[in-house]
């Protein structure tokens, strides 16, 4: 007979405890091996991809895409003996290897899974009101458009993930709706036009969350842009700011990684300034320890880490997204240069997962990338500083009592004054600066 299991969303290792299904990779009827990927879900702080603990047939996905779904909710049902290998092996007197139990502690059900965090989802679930699992239905050949399949006790509308994450933003019943693409197929126009009640011949802007009544747009308040509004009030109210500015002239910084591009051992490697900023930093925390500890309101106590690890803000699709460089302050130039290549193309890409952007020890801001001079960053809760580096412009400079075009570049440091006192502040600062003005310095430290 068969067996099935409910597969429930998970802690992905870092307090989770909702998170959004943005795509299934599975539909009803689809084979699984264990450790398949069979949903990507987004979190406040990425998009996760989760594989599947067993191995078997998909019978029931149980929630859609676009809806928001709390830890330890099933999520899908699968039948792990769809062959019925139990029966036929007790029917030939032999004992056949036992699949886990639905029965058994969920954490032991868990270990085979990759990718999951150290918190195990808890043992005991309620089961679903009406949601009995179903035979697997038998494999149908493709189809030339999307099939709709059972979902708790009703049917899927015809509708790309994309456009059912839009329908649930805006409210939209896709069961109310009639799919105007070939086949019966939902669009995301049709979803607008129920959001704002627009006729199909309309010309009106509609938008994602338009109302042409008050010729205004409305998105909700969720995933990374929730999380990161959070972080930051909490930060903005927590810890005593104070930020300050140094103008700097980087024109050794430029020609030396002029002549360190051109090198083997930066062959192939993309040496930006932001990766002498963030060199430049480790070695200048070694000097200014206050810069890398942090407060802890609970013990009351000053932390002190004798490691780096490095957060670099990055602007990504989803919002902002701050990943680390673990133990940044034990890598040469171009281990920085390679790690932070890998980092920024990860993070630009929507896959920074959750465990590589915890436990930072400090950041930067590279606002110079926006054209953008400087800045009074907010500290990212868990830290005591966050460096802004600014555009590098042509600008006028007095050189040995001399006017000379220079590369000059400006830098803010905001930190946490409970931690760090204006002296120490300066200091950091003031290292920072002259490890870019003039990167020999870095031999005397």
């Amino acid at each position: 007979m068969p067996e099935y299991k409910q597969f429930p969303l998970s802690d992905t290792a870092e307090g989770l405890t909702e998170a959004d299904i943005l795509d299934w990779k599975v539909k009803p009827g689809d084979t699984v091996t264990v450790n398949q990927i069979v949903v990507e879900i987004e979190t406040a702080k990425a998009a996760v991809e989760l594989p599947i603990p067993w191995a078997g047939v998909i019978t029931e996905l149980l929630v859609e895409p676009g809806q928001t779904v709390e830890v330890g909710t099933p999520i899908l049902t699968v039948d792990v003996d769809p062959g019925g290998a139990a029966a036929s092996a007790a029917a030939n007197g032999s004992a056949p290897a036992k699949a886990p139990s639905a029965e058994a502690p969920a954490e032991e059900e868990m270990k085979p899974l990759v990718g999951y965090g150290s918190k195990a989802v808890s043992a005991h679930r309620r089961a679903r009101k009406g949601s009995a699992p179903a035979p697997a239905p038998a494999a149908a050949a493709p189809a030339p458009a999307p099939v709709a399949q059972p979902v708790r006790g009703g049917y899927v509308p015809l509708a790309k993930p994309p456009v059912r994450k839009l329908a649930k933003d805006l409210g939209v019943d896709l069961h109310a709706l009639t799919g105007s693409a070939d086949g019966g197929v939902i669009t995301r126009d049709d979803v607008q036009r129920a959001a704002t009640g627009t006729p199909a011949n309309s010309t009106v802007d509609t938008a994602a969350g338009y109302d042409p009544a008050t010729r205004e747009r409305r998105v909700p308040i969720k995933g990374v842009r929730k999380a990161t509004a959070a972080a930051m009030v909490q930060s903005a109210y927590t810890a005593p700011h104070v930020t300050e500015f140094l103008t700097v002239d980087v024109t050794p910084m430029m020609e030396l990684r002029a002549k360190l591009k051109n090198s083997r051992e930066f062959s192939g490697v993309k040496l930006t300034p932001l990766v002498f900023a963030a060199k430049a930093v480790c070695l200048a925390a070694k000097r200014t320890p206050d810069i890398n500890a942090v407060w802890d309101e609970a013990a009351q106590e000053i932390v002190y880490k004798e490691y780096v690890h490095l957060g670099i803000a990055a602007a990504t699709p989803r919002g902002l997204v701050v990943p680390k460089i673990r133990d940044a302050d034990a890598m040469s130039l171009s281990e920085l240069a390679s790690a932070l290549g890998e980092l920024t193309d990860t993070a630009r890409q929507g896959k920074t997962t959750p465990a590589d952007m915890l436990n930072g020890t400090f950041t930067i801001s590279n606002v110079g990338v926006f054209g953008v001079d400087t800045g009074t960053p907010i500290i990212n809760p868990g830290e005591s500083a966050i460096l802004a580096v600014g555009a590098i412009r042509d600008t006028p400079w007095v050189v040995d009592g001399e006017l000379a075009v220079r590369k000059v570049m400006q830098l803010s440091l905001s930190f946490d004054h409970r931690v760090i006192d204006g002296q120490q502040g300066s200091e950091f600062l003031a290292d920072v600066g002259a490890l870019l003005s003039d990167p020999a310095v870095a031999i005397t430290y």
